[in-house]
């Protein structure tokens, strides 16, 4: 306690270390995973297949609402681990996606790692903060999200290929967890890299000989651990297996594509934010010593990466993030070597932009729990219909803390080279504090299928378990069978003729039509605020 009083006195210590990096880099982990239900899309999806693992107690085949779902289990059982410790103390799904805490906690360690390892201790918190202020990682992040195992992945491995020549006995262990890990959590394609990184980290290394026994002995420890859930898969249903594999080698036979390349790199400019332009200052400054540069090792890491993305995966936001780790290790040495006018330009601009949307949010939490001003307040409900605010105390104190680190944080953080990049991560954390303290129930309200599941569920008979369903997608599908222990089954199935119960989903008539003429429409609706997608109950 009396450290703490003391830092307060005196301001930030720079560089963060110690407990102070780790206060910071938890705040950013926590937040936002509490305090809402599944919401739609991905979030739904892993959430659902964690719960059907839990609920079920199948270990060895992902499922979602009583199907098979192709995906390597990894993260649903450490999802389904944490949902059975914590459940009793949180909401379920609460508990669950506390296993995306744990993942990104891993990545952001595994980076700080990678980044001593490169460039040495003064330099190693850069790389963490990069990481978490990239502005394409911070909602996935704190979604149910299986690919921020491969993040965790691609740190520790960069970190374990940095230190190859100085602890070939640690490097071993580390490569083979990283690359077991990846292969049980993102699957094949994602661990494509890591895999392609073999010759070239032992062409680097400068005694190839230990770098070779080295990194055979990982690769063949991370096929001893992948080894028992596939044998265990293949002896008790070879067909899930086949199809497993089956999923994971499709994004592989697609052809290269540079339509598809170019558009994932037009996507970097925000997402890639602000890593992508100090990685390119830090190759600049490089540039006259690269055969003696760490960079290079990142660098080549992010080439291989980028042509497997253009090669197995159509351009969207998800694959893009495992670009960043490579990305936030090339932008450490740029961001601490920052000329003083540049430093001080990116400095004020992280200061005035998270000051100003922080009094927007605080803004946008008057109009939902005030009523005040007006006329936003007006805008709120009629994007929200049905929604009402609240005033919530501890909320509230949340928020107010948010906003006093934030001005601690400007008014004392002394002159550094990490000054400008500690405002814009701490800036971006205390922004997502306050989003996820205030305003978070108005978001929740709308992209959550809770209300629509439990419409649906009032709308049947309380006897009537038999639904079928069509054009329901994975996340519709795990949310009613989270939320009101619905299964439907699919109409053209055996099983989803015999039900006289049927769940349509579409963006238009055609698409929302009953079959034929015995099927009488019996509720219809849709998420609040969603003026797209509607859903229709029948029964014959």
């Amino acid at each position: 306690m009396p450290e703490l009083i003391t830092t307060l006195r005196r301001g930030i210590r720079l560089p963060p270390s110690g407990w102070m990096l780790a206060v910071m880099l938890a705040l950013y982990v926590l937040a936002g995973l509490f305090g809402r239900d599944p919401w739609k899309g991905e979030d739904a999806i892993h959430l659902g297949a964690a719960w059907e693992m839990l609920s079920t107690g199948d270990l060895l085949h992902p499922a979602i609402a009583g199907r098979p779902f192709h995906e390597p289990p990894l993260y649903y059982w450490t999802a389904a681990l944490s949902g059975w410790l914590l459940g009793d103390w949180l909401p379920v799904h609460e508990a669950m996606r506390l296993a995306s805490g744990l993942w990104i906690a891993l990545t952001l360690a595994g980076l700080y790692y990678a980044g001593r390892e490169f460039f040495g201790q003064t330099q190693a918190a850069a790389s963490p903060l990069l990481l978490a202020g990239c502005a394409g990682l911070l909602i996935h992040a704190h979604d149910a999200q299986p690919m921020l195992i491969a993040l965790a992945a691609y740190s520790a491995a960069l970190g374990a290929f940095a230190a190859l020549g100085r602890k070939p006995q640690l490097t071993g262990p580390i490569y083979a967890l990283s690359l077991a890990s990846c292969l049980l959590g993102a699957g094949v394609a994602p661990s494509l890299p890591l895999l392609a990184m073999l010759p070239v980290a032992w062409w680097l290394a400068e005694d190839r000989r230990i770098a070779g026994h080295t990194l055979l002995i990982g690769l063949g420890l991370a096929l001893l651990l992948v080894a028992p859930w596939l044998l265990a898969v293949y002896s008790t249903t070879p067909a899930r297996l086949t199809g497993w594999l089956s999923m994971e080698l499709q994004p592989l036979r697609t052809p290269f594509s540079p339509g598809g390349l170019g558009r994932f790199l037009a996507l970097l400019p925000w997402f890639a934010f602000p890593a992508l332009p100090l990685a390119l200052w830090s190759l600049w400054l490089a540039r006259r010593q690269w055969a003696a540069s760490p960079l290079r090792l990142p660098f080549i890491f992010l080439l291989m990466t980028v042509l497997l993305l253009a090669w197995a995966y159509r351009p969207r936001e998800i694959p893009a993030l495992l670009l960043l780790p490579s990305l936030a290790l090339l932008a450490t040495p740029g961001a601490l070597k920052l000329r003083r006018g540049a430093a001080s330009a990116f400095d004020w601009f992280a200061m005035t932009t998270f000051s100003i949307f922080a009094g927007l949010v605080w803004l946008a939490w008057s109009a939902m729990a005030l009523g005040w001003p007006q006329q936003l307040a007006g805008r709120v409900t009629a994007l929200r219909p049905g929604f009402v605010g609240q005033f919530d105390l501890s909320d509230v104190l949340v928020g107010l803390a948010a906003s006093a680190w934030w001005l601690w944080l400007i008014l004392t953080a002394p002159r550094s080279p990490y000054r400008s990049l500690t405002h814009w991560t701490l800036g971006f954390t205390m922004l997502w504090l306050l989003a996820t303290s205030l305003i978070l129930p108005w978001f929740d309200y709308g992209k959550s299928y809770r209300p629509v599941a439990e419409q649906i569920a009032r709308a049947l008979p309380d006897s009537e378990r038999c639904l079928a369903e069509q054009g329901l997608t994975d996340g519709q599908r795990a949310s009613l069978a989270y939320f009101v222990g619905l299964r439907p089954v699919a109409r053209q199935s055996s099983d989803g003729g015999r039900c006289r119960w049927l769940l349509v989903v579409g963006q238009n008539s055609r698409e929302l039509a009953a079959p034929d003429d015995r099927w009488q429409l019996r509720w219809e609706g849709s998420r609040p605020g969603d003026r797209r997608e509607k859903l229709r109950l029948y029964h014959r």
